[in-house]
C-alpha cells in the first residue's frame, strides 16, 4: 500500500484496495486451511468472506482517516493530507486486521473452528 500510494503515487482508496485485494487472495486460502482448519465449502465460505473483507476494508480505512485526520488537527499538524494518509494506512491496517479475524472466525470459518 505505501509502495502504491508513495512511489506510484495512486491515491489512498485504490493503494489500500489493490493491498488489500492481494493479501486477501493469499488470506482466504491461508485461514481456511491452516488458522481455522475448516472443510467449508467454498460455495459457503467464499462470499462470506468477501462480505467480510469488503465491510473490514471500509470500516476499517475510513476510521483510519477519520482518526487520523482528527488527531492531527488536534495537535495542530492539520492540512498535511500525505501524511494524514501515511498514518491512516497503518491504523487502518491495524484494524482491518483485528476485525477481519474476528469476522473470519465469528462468520466464515465459524462451523468447524477448534
Amino acid at each position: 500500500m505505501y509502495l502504491l500510494l508513495n512511489v506510484f503515487h495512486l491515491n489512498y482508496w485504490i493503494s489500500t484496495f489493490v493491498g488489500n485485494s492481494i493479501g486477501a487472495i493469499v488470506s482466504y486460502l491461508l485461514n481456511r486451511s491452516f488458522t481455522f482448519k475448516s472443510s467449508a465449502g467454498h460455495f459457503t465460505s467464499f462470499p462470506r468472506f468477501i462480505f467480510v473483507i469488503l465491510i473490514c476494508y471500509f470500516l476499517s480505512y475510513r476510521a483510519g482517516l477519520f482518526l487520523t485526520h482528527a488527531t492531527l488537527t488536534g495537535l495542530g499538524y492539520g492540512g498535511n493530507q500525505h501524511l494524514e494518509e501515511n498514518i491512516a494506512i497503518l491504523i487502518g491496517t491495524g484494524l482491518y486486521t483485528i476485525l477481519n479475524y474476528l469476522g473470519q472466525k465469528y462468520f466464515v470459518f465459524h462451523s468447524n473452528n477448534k
